[in-house]
């Protein structure tokens, strides 16, 4: 490939990657999800380390309702510029 080529390459890869990025900060996640509003990310019996490699929270202290679970997205508005 030309050298002219390859940093158009490099710019659109950069330019990319930081448009994701700002995408990503509008976005964040929480483990703070009411119990009936949990969504199952995990399997009877799984242990607090097994949840959270698949990237899930874990919390064991209310009987009845699933431990292991997806974090909750919250959306995070712009900052404004002055």
């Amino acid at each position: 490939m030309a050298p002219m080529q390859n940093k158009v390459i490099c710019v659109l890869v950069l330019v990319s990657m930081l448009a994701l990025g700002t995408l990503a900060q509008a976005q964040t996640e929480t483990c703070e999800v009411d119990p009936e509003e949990r969504q199952n990310c995990g399997y009877p019996g799984i242990t607090a380390s097994q949840c959270a490699s698949r990237g899930c929270c874990f919390n064991d202290s209310v009987r009845g309702v699933l431990w292991c679970f997806h974090p909750k997205t919250i959306e995070v508005p712009p900052e404004e510029d002055c």
